[in-house]
């Protein structure tokens, strides 16, 4: 991939950088990306979302078939129909870009049907779905798990380390999907698992501020525990993801266990519950919710305590 500084000195990987998808987390990347002197095409199916990064220095674009000739494109999509759309515009017209980057996390079959897409016009596809929201992108701490072609992938790293403080390769074709689903999975369970051991100690008295301090200053404790703390305490449950995406890759997951018959049992455990929490009122949540509705089913009405315990 051809490179050149700008006056200031910073690496632009020339004028061939497309993006197709610019909701919450699209958006945070192209800014991203922007703001480190790169210059971005953007195509959204509603446009004035696209429109927004336009300010900063987007290009907008009125098609994803508009981005065919761009070196590099990033795809953020949040269903696998939204993908094999999109793939189909910018891919089916006989030429496309030297690469794709995939960063939704999708089913295998619209990820197949991606790579079938891109052997047609000798497209490199990579997987690399983002580990963190769309504020942790906006922070640099969110992550990236990658697979595909090793080359690509070396001539894709510096765009993506603008992207995230980590990046990990992981392999060939669509490994990193496989991880992405493994990382979400834990984190349902993570937090089933605090709105279990929340209630219980709430049972006993125990406030969930001295709770969390004191898990916060463990073993145990993690950036993901420290994050959520807030909202555990003070019930907000405004959506960084919400438990219906969480349901999404559970059953993304799930199915892919089955596939090559790896038991999940925790997992499945956890999957139930969220799966009632989305029926229950909080589709649109923030997955930290599943805390409401442990401590309905044990008989507790939660108040907020107003701290935060890191």
């Amino acid at each position: 991939m051809a490179a050149e500084n700008d006056s200031s000195g910073n690496t632009v990987l020339g004028n061939g950088i497309g993006w197709i998808g610019t909701g919450r987390m699209g958006s945070a990347l192209v800014t991203r990306l922007l703001g480190a002197g790169q210059q971005v095409s953007v195509y959204n199916r509603t446009r004035v979302k696209a429109e927004e990064l336009a300010p900063l220095g987007a290009k907008v674009v009125d098609s994803a078939a508009d981005l065919a000739d761009c070196r590099i494109v990033f795809i953020t999509v949040d269903a696998p129909a939204s993908l094999v759309a999109v793939a189909t515009a910018l891919l089916g017209g006989g030429s496309g870009p030297r690469t794709v980057v995939d960063c939704s996390t999708v089913d295998a079959p619209a990820a197949r049907t991606l790579r079938e897409l891109a052997a047609k016009t000798d497209t490199a596809v990579l997987a690399a779905p983002v580990s963190g929201n769309a504020g942790a992108v906006a922070g640099g701490t969110a992550s990236f798990c990658v697979s595909g072609p090793l080359d690509a992938y070396q001539q894709v790293l510096p765009l993506l380390e603008i992207l995230g403080r980590s990046v990990s390769y992981v392999g060939e074709g669509d490994a990193a999907r496989v991880v992405k689903l493994c990382h979400n999975m834990l984190l349902g369970v993570v937090a089933q698992t605090l709105a279990e051991v929340s209630t219980l100690a709430q049972r006993y008295g125990v406030t969930r501020t001295a709770l969390m301090q004191f898990l916060n200053g463990s073993v145990l404790g993690s950036d993901f525990s420290r994050y959520k703390t807030p909202a555990l305490l003070n019930l907000d449950f405004s959506p960084t993801f919400t438990t219906e995406l969480l349901r999404k890759d559970f059953d993304l997951g799930l199915a892919a266990a089955r596939v090559v018959e790896a038991p999940m049992p925790v997992a499945g455990a956890a999957y139930q519950r969220i799966q009632e929490a989305v029926t229950s009122g909080y589709r649109d949540a923030d997955f930290a919710a599943l805390l409401e509705l442990q401590a309905r089913a044990a008989g507790i009405e939660l108040r907020p305590e107003g701290n935060a315990a890191s």
